[in-house]
């Protein structure tokens, strides 16, 4: 799937958003702090039952994350901060909305793998700027040799919730039990395919 792949397409999506948070004057860590907001109210509604309401926050979270290094470079306010802030960010709202629902709704072995497999899934790539470094940063972007590497990342993680959300609320066969599943196994399977970049790669380099 690989939607980072699909960037520019994204982009269509949340330019409007990012567009009017700039000429409203947001500054670009309080956008991230609201997408943080929005993701830690997701979980709070996903433990409480109400699926529609924890899917809408999820999006909102993420439409958010997007938005502020689109505000931060047109308000020329990007920062190392910024770009730290809005990693911790990321984590901070997946580890909460993927425990949490994987917790209710698959048992706790299944909670702990997903969370685990996602943090890993991120995790290797500030440890590849350090170990094995990049190329160029364009505006605060790192173009990195993981970029197009794997198929099962964070975007694909949140509309899977919000798919399964769905799922569970009309009672299909499958819903969020099945899911948090499925985005466990994908997730593992696209950690190890950027595992394996890495040692075909760089396997055989020596210091």
């Amino acid at each position: 799937m690989n939607l980072t792949k699909k960037r520019e397409a994204l982009k269509k999506v949340y330019t409007p958003v990012a567009i009017a948070l700039y000429k409203l004057h947001f500054p670009p860590n309080l956008i991230t702090f609201i997408a943080i907001f929005f993701g830690m109210a997701s979980a709070y509604a996903f433990y409480h039952g109400k699926l529609l309401t924890g899917a809408a926050f999820l999006f909102l979270s993420g439409l958010f994350d997007l938005a502020d290094g689109m505000v931060a470079r047109l308000s020329e306010r990007a920062s190392k901060f910024g770009a730290v802030f809005d990693w911790l960010a990321d984590k901070w709202v997946d580890g909460f909305v993927l425990g949490t629902i994987g917790y209710i709704y698959a048992g706790p072995l299944t909670a702990i793998t997903a969370v685990t497999a996602s943090m890993l899934h991120s995790f290797i790539k500030p440890v590849v700027y350090a170990e094995i470094g990049y190329e160029e940063r364009k505006k605060g972007k790192i173009s990195d040799p993981l970029e197009g590497v794997g198929f099962f990342g964070r975007p694909e993680t949140h509309l899977s919730i919000i798919f399964f959300a769905l799922m569970e609320r009309i009672h299909a066969p499958v819903g969020l039990e099945f899911g948090i599943k499925l985005i466990a196994i994908l997730t593992l399977a696209s950690l190890f395919l950027r595992i394996l970049y890495l040692y075909k790669h760089y396997g055989r380099e020596y210091e």
